[in-house]
């Protein structure tokens, strides 16, 4: 690919984690880097562009519509890597990823839906592992943290011993539009989401002399966590789980658990019960159009409120009677960092060596330590605190 065009093309920019990402990269990304940024709007770029400063003025401007498949193939055969940040996913996000996975081209997003990355393993992972594509889902909050952090822990442990792994997440901050319609968008696809992750099981290869698996928990207070912890069942802890089952580093018996935390009883009681709401409201298409009304697509927290914002995930593994806690930790968790991990995912991709993939991977498995480290020296806390 070293005659592409370009080495990163941002896809969806003018939206608001993508303009944050373009932003980041325009101002941190490495000497040399190509960069260029792609949306169905030229306008709306050029705006965007003009915010950069002056030494942005030739950056490149790609007209690509997730409606007009043949502006998506055009511009995956022109860069190594596009990250895309248009969603829902499951809505917009699947011509991107069969344009990457046909032309050969390495593919990052922030996604957080099951249902889109179940369904992108089940069409295009074998075509993308015959072309040498990299596609690499989940590179923002969901799921850099938990699938980085519990590397690094187990990177912390002897090799070849089971591994009881417990991550414990606490988040202060608000939510964009977007991340609200993708949230309600999962709820109200829980049963295809389900079937799609049966078709899946069947068809992928499990590791041969291993065991990984993941278990639930119950709710409970920890004091190492910080207050109450309750089951939290998004996307993160399958990622952890498939770079489990793709590393033998995370030893012979690999087993994860993945919690949020609160503080107060009464707290956790009120979050499990508006979710459940949700749900149910999710279900019916007149009950999630008025929940779909209630944020704007295109909404996200301001600056004042971004710089409040962080995150806090501890990681406690148990290993042949010892005991270590290790942390992530950092800012803004769904925007200013989540643009920066997401931007040095790409960054990563296209600089760094790294082990020989394809297919549809996980962060830890395409990028590993190199991601990490790159994250460490963009301020993102990696740390052991208890051995």
């Amino acid at each position: 690919m070293a005659d592409r065009q370009y080495d990163i093309v941002v896809f969806g920019a003018t939206g608001f984690t993508g303009a944050l990402t373009a932003q980041y990269l325009a101002s941190q990304a490495d000497p040399g880097t190509r960069l260029a940024l792609a949306g169905r709007n030229l306008t709306k770029l050029e705006a965007l562009r003009s915010g950069l400063g002056p030494d942005q003025a030739d950056l490149p401007l790609l007209k690509a519509d997730v409606n007009d498949r043949n502006s998506l193939d055009e511009l995956a055969q022109s860069t190594r890597v596009v990250i895309s940040t248009v969603g829902p996913y499951i809505r917009y996000g699947e011509g991107l990823v069969a344009a990457c996975a046909a032309a050969g081209t390495d593919y990052v997003d922030l996604t957080g839906e099951p249902e889109f990355v179940d369904l992108m393993w089940l069409r295009y992972h074998e075509q993308a592992q015959a072309t040498g594509a990299r596609l690499v889902h989940s590179c923002g909050f969901d799921s850099i943290p938990y699938d980085l952090g519990a590397l690094f822990t187990v990177s912390q442990l002897p090799e070849n011993l089971p591994v009881r792994l417990e991550g414990f997440v606490r988040i202060g901050g608000t939510f964009s539009g977007g991340t609200y319609h993708s949230a309600v968008g999962i709820m109200a696809h829980l049963r295809e989401a389900a079937k799609l992750a049966g078709q899946r099981r069947e068809r992928e290869a499990r590791p041969s002399g291993r065991r990984v698996r993941g278990a639930a928990g119950t709710p409970h207070h920890d004091q190492e966590a910080g207050g109450w912890v309750v089951p939290f069942p998004t996307i993160d802890p399958q990622t952890v789980l498939r770079s489990a089952r793709a590393l033998d580093r995370y030893g012979p018996d690999f087993t994860y658990s993945h919690y949020l935390v609160v503080k107060r009883l009464p707290v956790l009681a009120g979050l499990a019960a508006g979710a459940g709401v949700v749900a149910a409201l999710a279900q019916l298409p007149p009950t999630r159009s008025l929940l779909l009304k209630l944020k704007d697509p295109g909404d996200g927290p301001s600056p004042e409120q971004r710089e409040k914002s962080w995150f806090r995930v501890r990681f406690r593994a148990r290993a042949d009677g010892a005991e270590l806690l290790t942390q992530v930790s950092g800012g803004d968790p769904g925007y200013g960092e989540t643009s920066k991990m997401l931007g040095q995912s790409a960054l990563c991709l296209v600089h760094d060596p790294l082990p020989e993939t394809s297919g549809q991977v996980t962060p830890a498995v395409a990028m590993g330590q190199a991601l990490i480290d790159r994250l460490v020296r963009e301020g993102i806390r990696f740390e052991v605190l208890e051995r």
